[in-house]
């Protein structure tokens, strides 16, 4: 089976980032791919996408050799086994509030005698290559999303669940929901508090010697969680990135048109 490049990363003590899909096109996840991330996954949680963008997605990210991943919709074994099934060589799923999920968590994505997946490799024993059943238990990553008030409470617990590679962390719910909606979801927060909650989170993924990733929207605040020890985080995604840039390009050339515009004027006198 071809190794998992993020635990290749990550045993090497360098940080990783993760791209971003939630446009269920092959062509952008494609484009997305070849961009120089160690690993992108596919929102079909929130993503303008289902399962039928899924499968083509993955195979169009194969040729830029990055790590394939997923967000699933929520704690339920079918979509968590299909994406398994089609190439993800990564899980992250949200809403994670105990460890009891966690462990129902872990147990979809591991075949016995360590978890329940059902075997049927449909793409990915091709995609994977040679003996994916007897080597993708020690692959597949499984990462549970900290997003609520009632996971920070049962962090530690949660944390420990044997199996689990790593926490990723939703901020914009997390904010949400540990200020019972006083402050308005969104990324890269400045508050002491949320910061606190978020250095927390390090130091349980730490103490577990599991993964901390984060979902950021600039560099500049992922740079800060890597010093904070986040081993993995998300930078915007395709999106956001699409529509900063083409507002860039637009705002540039009001910009310039309004400023050749104005010199023709003037020359006209």
């Amino acid at each position: 089976m071809i190794k998992n490049r993020l635990k290749e990363i990550w045993a090497e003590g360098r940080p990783s980032i993760n791209g971003w899909l939630s446009i269920g096109n092959a062509f952008t996840a494609e484009i997305m791919a070849a961009q120089g991330y160690d690993s992108v996954s596919i929102d079909i949680q929130h993503g303008a996408l289902d399962y039928n963008s899924v499968l083509p997605m993955f195979q169009a990210m194969r040729a830029s050799g990055v790590v394939p991943m997923a967000r699933v919709p929520w704690l339920e074994p079918g979509i968590i086994m299909k994406v398994l099934d089609a190439g993800a060589y990564g899980v992250i799923c949200p809403m994670v509030n105990t460890a009891a999920q966690a462990a129902e968590f872990v147990s979809y994505l591991r075949y016995p005698p360590h978890g329940q997946r059902s075997f049927g490799p449909t793409r990915v024993s091709f995609a994977a290559g040679p003996n994916y059943a007897g080597e993708a238990n020690d692959e597949i990553l499984a990462f549970a999303m900290v997003e609520t008030k009632q996971a920070m409470d049962n962090l530690d617990a949660i944390a420990a669940t044997p199996g689990l590679d790593g926490i990723y962390v939703g901020p914009a719910d997390l904010t949400f929901s540990l200020t019972e909606g006083r402050l308005a979801p969104s990324f890269d927060r400045e508050e002491p508090d949320m910061i606190a909650a978020l250095q927390r989170i390090v130091v349980a993924c730490k103490k577990n010697r599991i993964r901390a990733a984060l979902h950021c929207g600039t560099p500049e605040y992922a740079a800060r969680a890597i010093q904070w020890g986040f081993d993995m985080t998300t930078v915007s995604g395709d999106t956001r990135l699409l529509a900063a840039a083409a507002a860039a390009s637009v705002a540039k050339f009001r910009d310039l048109a309004g400023q050749a515009a104005t010199k023709a004027e003037k020359g006209a006198y």
